[in-house]
């Protein structure tokens, strides 16, 4: 197939044809193939000829030569054949047109809005589409938002190994960007190792971003309330109440300086855990009423799970077993019709838990069994401790002593390398219990005294100083 317009005839191998003396600029010593290609698709594209498209500053050789990749032209150069062109100065250097760039934008919009009201494999099919073209038009931030929804993608469906590597792949493809633009990713990965188990990491990798958030001195708000709100969560696993109610206080004065409404509800989550574990069920209560409304204004389903998933907690805690029951199934159904199966499986940890205590022992014990299939030391650590917990409640309740111990010791056995200090604490007391009362006083000291003084004694989380507060 031949172009439309004859194109002017190529010059014999040999040497370069040169520019006239005084309208063709020097050649380059860089030569730009691409650049010489995209000329020429451009030029044939719109029937033009090597000539119409030199004239009247340039020559026809100049050009044949330039679409040859034999050399790159100067901005003038440049500007003279984009407007012959009829394209953008940028599009034609970088063949990136504002058109391109503003779809890639959209379509990662969309792929965002698919994760948060739809389905992650489908949302993860989009990132990588965006992905794929961000990486071609070399448009770098593009690029790091469909890593980051890749990353948020396999955190949904519970592959946290290939989370962690997409959230740093998100993290060196920002690596000359200012740290508060690399926070989500940072956040992710953090999260990432939470659900596996290695709490400490987590901790870790959250408050040496706050310090250094901080001491820029002039900290962007939202990436702070994102760090703060991410790390109530292993704070409160590791047993560091007190650091988690001063995140979550840190968070709420930041507020005031928040526009997004997800990042908002999201804090209102955080807070409310820190008020459940200090007894302040009702006004936990309320920050998950606010958050729940902003999830379902904005469709976020996995969020809006989440919230119900701790309602269903509050409730438990105050012994209203029946809502507790209604809202931990609600949350349940919601993350299963996702395929979140991470999530899934620690809610049913705590429906586990809630069955029980409504004296539904077989249905409970076949529950938490099912669970601990998927669930594991690197896969859901200290949900999988919790689940082998209430296996030994269980255990206990019909009289099965021996098996109440080895489902105590399984769950000191996932816990301990995650750092969990209050769930450490807490199956100490319970083993300690079993032991003295089945006349094994001294293994029954020796198992209290490591509670004690391991994983109950303030400062014990192993933590270094808190994080800095934000300057005024």
């Amino acid at each position: 197939m031949t172009d439309r317009a004859a194109p002017d005839p190529e010059p014999e191998p040999g040497p370069d044809p040169a520019p006239s003396p005084t309208s063709s600029p020097s050649p380059s010593p860089s030569p730009d193939p691409e650049l010489g290609e995209r000329v020429r698709r451009l030029r044939r594209e719109r029937g033009l000829t090597q000539r119409q498209v030199a004239e009247p500053n340039y020559t026809a050789g100049y050009i044949s030569t330039l679409e040859a990749g034999k050399v790159r032209p100067s901005e003038a150069a440049l500007r003279h054949i984009a407007a012959k062109l009829g394209v953008g100065l940028d599009e034609l250097a970088t063949g990136r047109s504002a058109r391109l760039v503003g779809e890639v934008r959209l379509r990662a919009t969309d792929a965002r809005r698919e994760l948060a009201t739809g389905d992650a494999h489908q949302a993860r099919a989009l990132f990588e589409a965006v992905r794929a073209d961000a990486v071609r038009l070399d448009l770098p931030d593009e690029e790091a938002a469909a890593l980051l929804g890749l990353g948020d993608c396999a955190l949904e469906t519970g592959d946290l190994q290939r989370a962690i590597e997409l959230f740093r792949s998100c993290e060196e493809v920002l690596a000359e960007a200012p740290l508060h633009h690399r926070v989500p990713a940072l956040r992710g990965r953090a999260t990432a190792h939470l659900l596996a188990g290695d709490l400490r990491y987590a901790c870790y990798l959250l408050e040496t971003a706050i310090d250094r958030l901080n001491a820029s001195g002039l900290p962007d708000p939202e990436a702070l309330v994102l760090l703060y709100t991410a790390v109530i969560a292993p704070y409160m696993d590791m047993g560091a109440h007190t650091r988690a109610a001063q995140a979550a206080n840190l968070a709420l004065s930041l507020v005031p300086r928040i526009e997004d409404p997800a990042l908002v509800a999201r804090m209102h989550r955080g807070v409310a855990r820190t008020l459940i574990a200090e007894g302040r069920t009702e006004e936990a209560a309320d920050h998950l009423v606010r958050a729940q409304e902003m999830y379902r204004r904005l469709q976020i389903r996995t969020e809006l799970a989440h919230c119900h998933w701790m309602r269903g907690y509050v409730h438990a805690q105050v012994g209203e077993l029946d809502r507790a029951e209604t809202e931990l199934r609600t949350a349940h159904t919601i993350l299963v019709e996702r395929r979140a199966e991470l999530f899934a499986t620690q809610v049913g940890v705590e429906l586990g838990d809630v069955l029980r205590r409504r004296g539904r022992a077989e249905e409970a014990a076949e529950l938490l069994t099912g669970l601990l299939e998927r669930l594991g030391p690197e896969h859901g650590a200290v949900h999988a401790g919790g689940a082998h917990r209430l296996l030994g409640l269980l255990a206990e309740d019909r009289g099965d002593d021996t098996g109440a111990e080895r489902s105590y010791r399984h769950a000191l056995d996932l816990l301990r390398p995650a750092g969990a200090a209050g769930d450490m604490a807490d199956l100490c007391r319970l083993l300690g219990d079993l032991l003295h009362r089945t006349g094994r006083t001294e293994e029954a000291i020796t198992v209290y005294r490591s509670g004690l003084t391991r994983y109950a004694a303030t400062g014990a989380t192993t933590l270094g100083p808190a994080p800095q507060e934000p300057p005024v």
